[in-house]
């Protein structure tokens, strides 16, 4: 069994303390649409974690919400008018049992840091989404899926237990398989703040990816590809070109791989399979001009992405990065959508569905929306969060600029189509869904609802989205 210290100490940030004597501070979702002012509160560790969690309950307070690194991508993490908990200070490694595969770690943990200490040691993160740069308590919280997500569904699968603060400032340890876990894991932080986790890992011989790259010609072709041959496959990701009309309707990037085994690697490489150096370009600027992703340019960029990808090309050796997080090699890509920033929307419907599918993609091909960044997924079993949002089906997630004209009353109209399907929209991700429908996407809502007031009657824990969607 080894042990670790602490990961990166208390790293430089706002300073610690009680929420009354905290900064008061803009806080926005990573597309950078309705930022809100709040009290921003950092522990340093769990004695303070507790002290700003009852002071958050004191009359008048409005509450608070844990935050990680701030990846959600609409107002998960805003609290207007109280205080917002950045947990990233509490990053301890408590114990990583190479034996059983089991991490013990601090929820301010970032799935980064996990990778630069797992991977030297012959282990990987269960399940990790598009970004390497969110916390275990974040991952857990949103419930977050990725590419696997077919074969070893979403994180919460793969913890054991968690420590959870809850509204009455103690420190409770829950299990997996008992009702507050399963309304944790998805909860979106507002059954409480988590200090720790306890975590299944998955084992790696090497730090590169053996993948195949194929193009299909349309939706169809995709959707009969991914039926007929995903499960060969521990990962598979299709980019789609939302622009592309007619014959081409969805047409994409299939890519698909595992994890390379030792005797993949040229012999150069085997010297340090385990190696992870993730490339890093210039951040973004601050200020891009309006306007800058318009149809014309985001219809040059998907034909020459799609046009660049092989044909078939099969066993390529691509390190970490560039198959799971290609953004995060660009820090601040959000900033590419102007001061108005983007919305991301996500939704899942069954199979048997996949005609609404094909009518979401040709009403987004008609209306012209410039996305180039919009990928599909196939879901395996659900997990038993109550407001997970992975189902067995087909996923789409797509984003568009925030100013774009109409868009509001368009994505009601996706809406309804997904409701009508059976289908859902991403918590992690909304932030302009309307809250009668709600119920309709998640079945155990109501039961979220009474444990949480059962749990926390005074509304300690409270976001914007939990406002909004009356959560």
């Amino acid at each position: 069994m080894a042990r670790s210290g602490s990961t990166a100490g208390a790293a430089a940030g706002p300073p610690h303390g009680a929420a009354e004597g905290a900064q008061r501070v803009a806080v926005t979702g990573w597309g950078r649409t309705a930022p809100t002012a709040a009290r921003l509160v950092r522990p340093g560790s769990y004695a303070e974690a507790v002290a700003a969690v009852r002071a958050c309950g004191r009359a008048g307070a409005r509450g608070g919400i844990p935050r990680g690194l701030g990846r959600a991508y609409g107002d998960a993490a805003q609290n207007a008018g109280g205080a917002v908990l950045d947990m990233t200070a509490l990053d301890r490694i408590h114990v990583i049992d190479s034996a059983n595969g089991l991490l013990l770690c601090d929820a301010g943990v970032s799935l980064h840091r996990l990778m630069e200490v797992l991977l030297p040691l012959g282990w990987f993160v269960p399940v990790t989404p598009g970004t390497r740069h969110v916390t275990v308590g974040g991952a857990i919280g949103a419930d977050i899926h990725g590419k696997n997500h077919h074969g070893a569904g979403s994180f919460s699968r793969h913890v054991v237990r968690l420590e959870l603060l809850t509204a009455d400032g103690e420190v409770r340890t829950v299990e997996r398989g008992t009702p507050l876990f399963d309304a944790t894991t998805g909860g979106m932080g507002l059954t409480g703040a988590i200090l720790t986790a306890t975590v299944r890992l998955l084992p790696v011989q090497t730090s590169l990816m053996c993948v195949d790259t194929e193009r299909t010609a349309d939706l169809d072709d995709l959707l009969a590809r991914l039926t007929a041959t995903d499960h060969r496959y521990r990962y598979s990701v299709a980019w789609i070109d939302l622009l592309a009309r007619g014959a081409s309707l969805g047409r994409a990037v299939l890519t698909r791989g595992d994890h390379a085994p030792l005797d993949a690697l040229p012999a150069r490489a085997r010297r340090a399979p385990l190696s992870f150096r993730p490339g890093r370009l210039p951040s973004t600027p601050g200020l891009l001009p309006e306007g800058l992703l318009s149809r014309r340019s985001v219809g040059l960029f998907n034909t020459f992405w799609y046009r660049r990808a092989p044909r078939a090309m099969t066993g390529e050796l691509q390190k970490l990065s560039a198959f799971f997080h290609p953004l995060d090699g660009l820090p601040h890509w959000n900033r590419i959508y102007g001061r108005s920033g983007f919305v991301q929307y996500q939704f899942v419907v069954g199979h048997g569905q996949e005609e609404t599918l094909r009518r979401v993609v040709r009403r987004v091909s008609e209306r012209r929306c410039p996305s180039f960044l919009a990928v599909l997924k196939r879901f395996g079993d659900a997990d038993p969060g109550w407001l997970s949002f992975p189902a067995p089906g087909w996923t789409l997630a797509l984003d568009v600029p925030a100013g774009l004209p109409g868009l509001g009353a368009f994505l009601d109209e996706l809406d309804e189509e997904v409701v009508g399907a059976g289908g859902r929209v991403y918590l992690a991700k909304d932030a302009r869904l309307r809250p009668e429908l709600l119920a309709a996407m998640y079945p155990r809502l109501d039961d979220f609802r009474a444990l949480r007031a059962e749990l926390d009657p005074r509304g300690v824990f409270t976001s914007d989205l939990s406002r909004r969607l009356a959560l």
